[in-house]
């Protein structure tokens, strides 16, 4: 029936189109390949080439496929469930990292500079633009999207098609991986938002003892520069904690692959 194409059967046909869904999932939300950074034609070629990649070395069993064009897009969707479930605890990261960045910059004065990030395409923290961009590179740096790349391989083997499960534990696992947002963004922030702290006591001492100097034209240039400046010297404190976070990534996955698998 398709004698130009590389597959023997329409059976087989529907089993490519599962496994692309499941990679086009991980990658519609994996930082640096997701959002608006990449045109959609690039991350639709990226995704085909993977699966075209991945889809001669897998031994899958394929499920009863269903006779419905509703429970066969409703297989496909659990696919892209799988792949966003996976790509979703990075994101987590990335969402510390644009917090973290915009504590500095409201602690800094610099929350009027809002920006329209185009890789959202909504309006951001100048701040938390420069640290995403510090975390995109480290990210890249450490082969995180490797990682990736080869739980792909590995999903199928522990998670069957159509074997994705939304049960109890795996919400509780994924909310509190969300509480992680706030436990990062403030290991991230926290030189700055204690150096500007003090400086603010101090200013505050100093607007007291002289009441004549005029301490708002003085605290906004200095917050800005001893801000910036703390930041520099506390940059490998940030990658610290990034490569922490970024270290805990496969035994998050290979616990999302065990929560997934499990019945609900």
């Amino acid at each position: 029936m398709f004698p130009l194409l590389p597959f023997p059967s329409p059976r087989e046909v529907i089993f490519f189109m599962l496994v692309l869904s499941r990679v086009a999932g991980i990658f519609a939300a994996l930082p640096v390949f997701g959002g608006r950074r990449l045109p959609l034609r690039i991350k639709a070629v990226t995704v085909l080439m993977i699966t075209l990649v991945c889809f001669p070395t897998l031994s899958v069993t394929l499920p009863e496929l269903p006779t419905d064009a509703f429970s066969l897009a409703l297989l496909a969707f659990s696919e892209v469930m799988v792949g966003l479930t996976l790509a979703f605890i990075t994101q987590i990261i990335f969402a510390a990292v644009e917090f973290s960045g915009q504590i500095i910059g409201m602690q800094m004065g610099l929350t009027i500079s809002s920006i329209l990030d185009p890789s959202q395409g909504t309006q951001t923290q100048i701040m938390s633009v420069v640290q995403t961009l510090f975390a995109t590179l480290l990210f890249l740096s450490l082969n995180i999207h490797h990682l990736f790349i080869r739980a792909i391989m590995d999903s199928f083997k522990v998670i069957p098609l159509g074997g994705w499960h939304l049960n109890g534990e795996l919400i509780h696992f994924l909310v509190m991986r969300t509480a992680d947002i706030f436990i990062i963004g403030i290991r991230l922030a926290a030189p700055v938002m204690v150096a500007l702290l003090l400086t603010t006591v101090a200013l505050g001492i100093m607007a007291r003892a002289f009441p004549q100097m005029n301490i708002f034209m003085i605290s906004m240039p200095l917050n800005i520069g001893l801000g910036l400046t703390i930041m520099g010297l506390t940059l490998t404190i940030f990658f610290h904690v990034l490569e922490v976070s970024f270290s805990h990534l496969s035994a998050q996955i290979s616990a999302l692959f065990r929560l997934m698998a499990k019945g609900g």
